[in-house]
């Protein structure tokens, strides 16, 4: 097969036009963030996308490949998606069941196992299968096959539903419409995911196609998205693109100290027919617990396009109210790091707390320190988070030295 053409100069201003070209298909529900909220929403950047074929397809630059899911304007599909995350944590064992009790029945801190915040959150670990469908922008469901059970989120208009047929329990909140935008959200789309790793298309990173694919059926392109800078713990984000609709069937990443994809997400089966309206309708069955939710409001845009491991300025919005204060950002780019001050004295040893969270906090955390004194380092395989004795954090998916030097500068 001829090789293809790379463009390693594809600018930010192809990203803007993205952005101003898009339409949001599918809303994502809205979690507010804190440090491990920061890496739950990394880890939707995905990798190692696994070839069933290499189609033979006409020649495409980057530049063409990105213009081409700009102009994408698929508002129906249905399918289904497979979601392998990891993050490299250590196995929780008795954690589990030692947190279970404080949880409640429901596994929920808030009583609902039907509450989004919560449900969603299992795909941080381990292997899932979804089925998605959209119809337009009013339109989404998403639910999360386990076994002989099934959690179901459901926007159809104004009303958002989440429901665990396990527990017979529904979440139900309202979506905004004052201002035209969702305040509850779906989980982000493989299409959405692409276009945020797309902001990151400036001289920090190089962008180019690396052949095809054949994703669910379908014949793609793969654009390969690889950060430059040194202290960034992402390797490269894959994005198979359908070669007819330009909609990305699969985004992947891999992390730069090699081994298994820490995300792998991407449609096994999808098509582009209209769904059945009655996919999108939900009543409460009858004895299920109905709690009614507060809408989240959706974070406000930022002044500057941002990058995966960029904050930007005016990220301390993201965190919402609940959030920290005094959110600051050192550098910029795939280097950014997010830092902040607790207030607090830092996080108590294993042998402090003791019992099996004890061994949970030491089987994560690495000892270091340096000017700013000592702390400890908590770390993924893409996400590393510093927190000194003295209460302050500094995340961001850098490497640990990175994050002992931003410690260190900022005495």
């Amino acid at each position: 097969m001829a090789p293809y053409e790379s463009d390693d100069n594809a600018t930010a201003a192809d990203a803007e036009e993205l952005r101003s070209a898009r339409r949001r298909k599918a809303a994502r529900y809205v979690v507010p963030a804190t440090v491990v909220g920061i890496a739950a929403a990394t880890i939707g950047l995905v990798p190692a996308l696994a070839d069933s074929g290499d189609p033979d397809l006409p020649k495409i630059s980057a530049q063409e490949l990105i213009e081409k899911i700009a102009a994408s304007d698929v508002q129906q599909l249905s399918g289904t998606v497979k979601i392998t995350t990891d993050l490299g944590l250590p196995d929780l064992g008795g954690l589990e069941s030692s947190l279970g009790s404080a949880a409640g029945p429901s596994g929920s801190g808030d009583g609902s196992s039907a509450d989004p915040s919560t449900k969603l959150t299992e795909l941080a670990s381990g292997t899932h299968t979804l089925r998605v469908a959209a119809d337009g922008e009013g339109k989404q469901k998403v639910s999360l096959l386990e076994d002989a059970a099934e959690y179901s989120l459901i926007h159809n208009g104004k009303d958002v539903w989440g429901y665990d047929s396990k527990s017979n329990s529904v979440f139900h909140t309202t979506a905004s419409e004052s201002d035209g935008k969702q305040k509850e959200e779906l989980p982000a789309t493989p299409k959405d995911l692409a276009e945020e790793a797309l902001k990151a298309a400036d001289k920090t990173t190089s962008v180019t196609v690396d052949g095809t694919a054949q994703v669910a059926g379908r014949d793609a392109y793969r654009l390969v998205i690889k950060p430059k800078d040194e202290g960034s713990t992402v390797g490269q984000i894959t994005v198979a693109v359908d070669s007819k609709t330009g909609l990305p069937l699969k985004f992947t990443l891999t992390p730069a100290s090699g081994g298994s994809a820490v995300v792998d997400a991407g449609f096994t089966q999808v098509s582009f027919a209209k769904p059945a309206a009655s996919t999108f309708d939900f009543t409460p069955p009858k004895g299920a617990k109905v709690e009614e939710g507060d809408a989240a409001k959706a974070p406000e845009h930022s002044e500057r396009s941002e990058r995966p491991g960029d904050f930007g300025k005016g990220s301390a919005d993201k965190f919402g109210k609940g959030g920290p204060e005094g959110l600051n950002v050192i550098g910029d780019g795939w280097d950014s790091i997010a830092t902040f001050d607790t207030g607090g004295q830092g996080v108590p040893s294993g042998s402090d707390v003791g019992g099996d969270v004890g061994g949970f906090l030491d089987s994560l955390g690495d000892k270091v320190s340096g000017k700013f004194g000592e702390g400890t380092v908590f770390k993924t395989r893409l996400i590393n988070a510093l927190i000194t004795d003295d209460g302050k954090v500094y995340v961001g998916a850098v490497t640990k030295d990175a994050l002992v030097k931003a410690a260190d500068a900022a005495k």
